[in-house]
Formats: C-alpha cells, sequence, structure tokens
C-alpha cells in the first residue's frame, strides 16, 4: 500500500477547554496524539477533521473520551461515533447540520444513523454496496484488489464457491461475475447489504447469504457437497472450528485469507494434518510501516 491511502480510521477525540483533541493514541497511553499530516490516512480522511472537531465540541465531553470511525466512501466520509453524549432531538439536530455543511455522506451516533446525506457505497466488483455504520473494510483498495487477485488466482476456473466469514462481499461480488456463491458472515446487517447490492447489479450469477456464526456453528461437511472452492477470510482470531469441518470435506481447493499468521499457521496444520497440499502463500503488506502482513494461501486436496 503506497503511502497516504488507507481509507478507514478509528481515532481517539476529547473536548478541550479550547476546543478538540483529535488523534491516535500513543502506544500503550491514553495520550492522544494530533496526526494533522498523517502519512498513512487518505487525504480525504484528513479533510474530515474540521467536522470531526465540532461533532466533538458538539457531543463530547472533557472527561470521557469519543470513538470516530472515520471510512471514505464513494460518496464521502462516512462516520461512526460511540461513547458521547445522550442522543436527544437538539443534537439530533445539530449533528445534521454539522453533516450537511461538511458535506459527510454519513453520521451515526451510537449506532443511530442521525444524518444521511447519500448512501456511503463502496465498489466490489462491478456491484455497490452501502456498508452498515463502522463495518468492517480492507484497510487500502491497494490491498483489497492484492487479497482479490491471489484469491482468483487460488480458485481458478471454480463454478460453485462458498465465500466464509464473507463480510458485505469483498469475495463474494466479484466472485459472482463468474460463478454462483454462498455467501456467509454473521452480522446480519452485513449480509443485507452484500445481499442489497447484488440485486441491484445485472449480470451477476446466482448468489446466495446466510447469517450465521461460524465459530459457534461452523458449516458441516455435508453442506459443502457439490462445492468447487471456499474462499475463507476470518478474522484476527482464526477460524479453528470451522477449519476443523472444512478439513473433513471433499472440497478441491480453499483460498485461506488471514491477517494473522500465528492462527492462520494454527488452521493451515489442521488441513495439512488431514490431508492437504498447501500449494503456495502469497504475503499482501497492506499496513504501510507496521509489521503486520495479510495473506493468502492456496490450499488442494
Amino acid at each position: 500500500s503506497p503511502p497516504k491511502s488507507r481509507r478507514r480510521a478509528t481515532l481517539a477525540a476529547r473536548k478541550t477547554k479550547g476546543g478538540a483533541l483529535i488523534g491516535f493514541h500513543a502506544r500503550g497511553s491514553d495520550t492522544i496524539i494530533p496526526i494533522p499530516n498523517c502519512q498513512l490516512l487518505h487525504p480525504d480522511l484528513l479533510a474530515t477533521l474540521p467536522a470531526l472537531e465540532a461533532i466533538t465540541r458538539l457531543g463530547g465531553s472533557r472527561t470521557t473520551e469519543l470513538s470516530l470511525t472515520v471510512t471514505r466512501s464513494l460518496a464521502g466520509a462516512d462516520v461512526s461515533v460511540t461513547g458521547g453524549k445522550t442522543l436527544d432531538a437538539a443534537l439530533r439536530m445539530d449533528l445534521a447540520r454539522i453533516a450537511e455543511s461538511h458535506g459527510l455522506a454519513r453520521l451515526t451516533w451510537d449506532g443511530e444513523t442521525t444524518a444521511l446525506r447519500t448512501a456511503p457505497m463502496q465498489r466490489f466488483g462491478r456491484a455497490l454496496v452501502a456498508p452498515p455504520p463502522g463495518a468492517f473494510l480492507q484497510a487500502t483498495a491497494e490491498g483489497e484488489a492484492a487479497l482479490l487477485a491471489a484469491v482468483t488466482d487460488a480458485i481458478g476456473d471454480a463454478k460453485r464457491i462458498v465465500d466464509l466469514f464473507a463480510g458485505c462481499g469483498t469475495f463474494a461480488l466479484p466472485l459472482s461475475e463468474r460463478a454462483e456463491v454462498l455467501a456467509v458472515e454473521a452480522e446480519s446487517a452485513m449480509t443485507a447489504a452484500l445481499e442489497k447490492g447484488w440485486r441491484a447489479t445485472p449480470g451477476l450469477k446466482r448468489t446466495t447469504v446466510e447469517t450465521r456464526d461460524l465459530f459457534r456453528r461452523p458449516l458441516e461437511p455435508d453442506e459443502f457437497k457439490g462445492i468447487d472452492a471456499v474462499v475463507i477470510d476470518p478474522p484476527r482470531a482464526g477460524a479453528e472450528a470451522q477449519v476443523t469441518t472444512l478439513s473433513r470435506t471433499r472440497v478441491p481447493v480453499i483460498a485461506a485469507v488471514s491477517c494473522n499468521p500465528a492462527t492462520f499457521a494454527r488452521d493451515a496444520r489442521i488441513l495439512v494434518n488431514a490431508g492437504w497440499a498447501l500449494d503456495w502463500v502469497q504475503v499482501v503488506d497492506q499496513f504501510r510501516w507496521s509489521a503486520h502482513v495479510e495473506l493468502v494461501a492456496r490450499f488442494s486436496r
């Protein structure tokens, strides 16, 4: 990922006597460090700082800290705030004015949308999706493109695909341009956004969504019958339970995406011990100036 390309960040904010303090926490500290010339964030995110300052002065306090999740969308900044004052009619009106005057696409306060100037769309392949407030999104467009390219290479010409931990459709929707997809995700708001994006995009192959907690209720081996490839992109904790059931299937190919090499190695061992071959691993250096990496791996039966 090049400098100034991160399209999503969670900033800390506190109201001060003279205005507002906004930035990132110092390492291992509650101290907030301003980032007026951050070399990681996309310029569109830095451009929201005046709006974030106005929001903090209005809805923050000097004793508690706000959390501001800011996401770059095709229609402008999507801002989700937690930890602020209790929302009342006056605060709701004032927040809507800030969103309008600063051109925010959407402003959400503790899960409630207080302003929606225009839908904060993201593009996944040909599809346009409006993710729920604060939803997961790959950190940079360049990182997402590299991950998608590796996943596409891994699954080859598969015609029926299961996408596990599908989110809002990062992989499922581009892959549905060429294959039928079952997309499984625990958050109902995300599966709803994915399905809406699919329905609004002509020419995509059949995509089915299922809301399901894959940690508590992983897909069982018989649910993979007739499937040509599986894409799995779990959170940092990995997917030990799902990989265990997956290891007992006859699916020809698995494209495994991970943001944590340690839990990936644990889960990969389950597959290898069950007779799978680890064909290759592609490291994706999405988090510039950081030790964190993403990776995509191809397993074959």
